[in-house]
């Protein structure tokens, strides 16, 4: 039986309180499906190459891809200064995130509405996302009659531990829509894998680079005012809008999801 890992990164902050500013209303978790034995066999070596081919650096101290670095063009990005190399780079990392194998999940929590609509039931926004996206996740573990992990970008310290708890609240006793012992046979682990990028994992690094066009899909999607459209992000929509997880009627519910 194949095994399968979730990496999850986020776009957003959980403060409920900040969701009156229209820049910070909105959470959302995306999350790439991998098969492990592929992520060895091909994911981790194909990126490593394309950061050595443009990003040269010594095994001791990797490069790590990250967004707001690679659009600002800072160190250790500074080739892309040169549009040539830039445009090169950007090509070959678009080829990549098409001929990889995996599928893409994403949640979008409007946290204004939710902090209307549950003024009782505070479940912090990051939480509530988490428990919907590791349900997806199952889902396809069913669907491929697979099992899996979940791996989530660190975010230090305390928030950590907190999330921790919730992976650990969500396995002990379940979800609404599915029952632990169920949840259990398709989870392999117990506890949720917390990894800061630093560690060079390959595809914690690519869920960053998705992670950020995904929610401006979803924006998109659901006819929320998404602002400056960017030229790139949108070559990667293109991409991501092929690999979403899909049901009988297309990938809402199941790729992607609005809430509350």
């Amino acid at each position: 039986m194949n095994k399968y890992r979730i990496y999850i990164d986020e776009v957003g902050n959980n403060d409920l309180n900040s969701s009156v500013n229209p820049n910070h209303r909105y959470l959302s978790l995306t999350g790439l499906i991998f098969e492990l034995n592929y992520v060895k066999e091909i994911v981790n070596p194909s990126l490593e190459n394309l950061k050595q081919k443009y990003f040269p650096y010594h095994p001791d101290e990797p490069v790590i891809l990250h967004r707001k670095e690679l659009v600002n063009k800072k160190f250790p990005f500074g080739a892309l200064k040169d549009p040539k190399i830039e445009d090169e780079f950007n090509s070959q990392l678009l080829k990549l995130l098409t001929d990889l194998k995996y599928v893409v999940v994403s949640v979008l929590v409007d946290k204004m509405e939710h902090k209307t609509k549950y003024q009782t039931w505070k479940y912090d926004p990051y939480h509530y996302c988490m428990e919907i996206i590791i349900e997806r996740f199952f889902f396809f573990l069913e669907s491929v009659d697979s099992v899996g992990d979940v791996m989530i970008e660190s975010r230090g310290g305390k928030e950590d531990i907190r999330l921790k708890k919730s992976y650990s609240r969500i396995y002990q006793t379940g979800t609404q829509f599915i029952e632990t012992e169920r949840l259990k046979k398709r989870l392999t682990s117990c506890e949720l894998k917390v990894k800061p990028k630093m560690l060079n994992i390959a595809c914690l690094q690519l869920t960053d680079l998705v992670a950020h066009p995904s929610r401006r899909f979803m924006f998109r999607k659901y006819g929320i005012n998404v602002g400056i459209e960017f030229a790139f992000g949108d070559k990667i929509i293109d991409v991501i809008e092929k690999k979403y997880y899909r049901g009988k009627n297309g990938i809402e519910g199941y790729g992607i999801k609005l809430l509350p």
